[in-house]
């Protein structure tokens, strides 16, 4: 198996000052897609795609995001793999545990005291401990 080299990009700054701002724009874009796509993890989505999209973004310019973008995904195939060949009981209890971890940082971020006021529902309990009244 022989190994090639990797493709140029067609389009790249000559100017060093031009380079640091490109790489810079590149950092800023991924790690915000980054850091939206671990917010979104727990939530029913994309959550996982939208890191590896984040990850992907950061490789284009970084080595170290390309060696944790491969790394991550071989970790998150190795988890897909052994899920699938659990019991359905440890299937049921993995997806009520994503269920308690959506539920809690709703009621953390305060979203069911926002929802209970659309419908003039102002119970104390749904309120945040963190960000409530």
């Amino acid at each position: 198996m022989t190994r090639t080299t990797p493709k140029k990009r067609r389009w790249r700054p000559k100017n060093p000052a031009l380079l640091a701002i490109y790489r810079a724009g590149v950092g800023v874009v991924g790690t915000a897609v980054l850091v939206l796509g671990v917010v979104l993890i727990p939530y029913p989505g994309p959550g996982w795609l939208v890191v590896f999209a984040g990850l992907g973004i950061l490789a284009t310019e970084f080595k170290w995001a390309k060696v944790t973008l491969k790394w991550l995904k071989a970790r998150y195939d190795a988890w897909a793999r052994w899920l699938g060949r659990q019991h359905w009981t440890v299937k049921a209890l993995v997806i009520l545990f994503v269920f308690a971890v959506v539920v809690a940082t709703l009621w953390v971020l305060n979203a069911f005291a926002l929802v209970g006021k659309w419908f003039h529902i102002e119970w104390p309990w749904l309120a945040s401990p963190v960000f409530g009244p």
